[in-house]
């Protein structure tokens, strides 16, 4: 180790270790491919702390969201959650990457490469954020109104939304890699008159489609009377509604037929109105006839969920007195109705026979007129 002089002569001895430390200095600012060790590893130090920084957060945050998963019943947590990691971390590390990245000394079409690919990722999942608080807001809408089976159709028009915010996405791109964007959207504009023009049923279907799920004439689940046909709605799509039908069958009807198309909706009804009649024969006497109402009355009272509306002698038929009786199911579903008429014409009949009442059928008397004649003998 040879001494080194000061300046006012004297002599002390080397820094021990001077001369590796130069070697380790020549060997980190040596240059590789345009940037020097020192720089790559300050760019691969830029990666892994970042990494090392997301992990941990993304773990804390995480966890947290977890616990309030676990201890709440609202779906805004759970959405927050997974926002998290499908879009937003995913997100920050593609940044980390970049900065990393951007920190070394890089060609100009490198650079140029490098930001396109940052806007890629950049508006990919941003996009998918935005697509994420749509489907969040609307099935929150429909859950908020008592729809939670039409918000799960939703797929159709989710499939609208993401073609519709993906093509921003590209405009957006484009505008970014120096394309003149007005001569895209104009042909875009072209393109979509020429497609409009080529598929206007198609149009028309979808456009029914956004008037059933806003507009509401049905929903998922509703029982429908269309035309001929009776079933349940199954499913709403894009271009046709399934419904399952009481035969059993799948009957498949375009958005605009159904639309155009007068329907009964069972599932609003609040309460079903009920009319029906019997007939009793001619040899009851009046007193009898007279207290028919009242028993009626009293019969469709004591059943439960009904509102007796009114029992009356309606006419004179042919061959029969006819009887007409209205009443009110407070409940909507059928079953629950042709129980309660079930009850009524079996409490009926034990009535009639107590009374001594009997039911007319179709009866016709045939008098023949004959001459009179001779006594025998005569």
């Amino acid at each position: 180790m040879s001494p080194v002089q000061t300046g006012d002569g004297a002599f002390f001895p080397a820094a021990r270790g001077s001369k590796p430390q130069n070697m380790i200095n020549d060997w980190l600012n040596h240059a590789y491919l345009g940037n020097t060790l020192r720089a790559y590893l300050i760019a691969l130090g830029i990666l892994i702390g970042g990494i090392i920084v997301l992990k941990l957060l993304g773990y804390l945050i995480t966890r947290r969201l977890a616990r309030l998963v676990s201890r709440t019943k609202t779906e805004l947590d759970d959405f927050a959650l997974e926002v998290l990691v499908k879009n937003l971390l995913p997100l920050l590390y593609a940044g980390v990457v970049y900065l990393s990245i951007k920190s070394l000394q890089l060609s100009a079409k490198f650079v140029e490469v490098l930001h396109v690919a940052m806007v890629v990722v950049s508006v990919y999942f941003v996009v998918q954020f935005v697509v994420a608080m749509i489907a969040y807001g609307l099935r929150a809408y429909f859950r908020r109104t008592g729809r939670e089976q039409t918000g799960n159709s939703i797929r159709g028009l989710m499939i609208i939304v993401k073609v519709l915010l993906f093509t921003f996405g590209l405009v957006f791109l484009l505008d970014n890699l120096g394309y003149n964007v007005a001569t895209v959207l104009t042909g875009l504009g072209i393109g979509g008159i020429a497609i409009a023009l080529a598929a206007q049923t198609i149009l028309g279907d979808l456009f029914a489609y956004f008037s059933i799920l806003f507009d509401r004439p049905f929903e998922v689940g509703d029982f429908l009377i269309v035309e001929d046909k009776l079933g349940t709605v199954a499913h709403i799509g894009i271009k046709t509604t399934r419904i399952d039908s009481l035969s059993g069958e799948k009957l498949i009807y375009s958005n605009k037929k159904l639309t155009e198309t007068w329907m009964h909706n069972y599932a609003r009804m609040q309460k079903r109105r009920a009319v029906f009649g019997f007939n009793v024969s001619y040899d009851t006497p009046p007193e009898k006839l007279e207290q028919i109402p009242g028993v009626v009355k009293k019969i469709v009272a004591s059943q439960p969920e009904t509102a007796f509306d009114r029992a009356h002698f309606a006419s004179f038929q042919e061959s029969y007195l006819h009887f007409e009786v209205v009443y009110y199911s407070l409940s909507p579903d059928y079953t629950a109705y042709m129980d309660k008429q079930q009850a009524i014409n079996l409490a009926i009949m034990r009535a009639f026979r107590e009374m001594s009442v009997s039911f007319a059928f179709p009866t016709r008397t045939v008098k023949l007129d004959t001459p009179p004649q001779p006594a025998p003998g005569v």
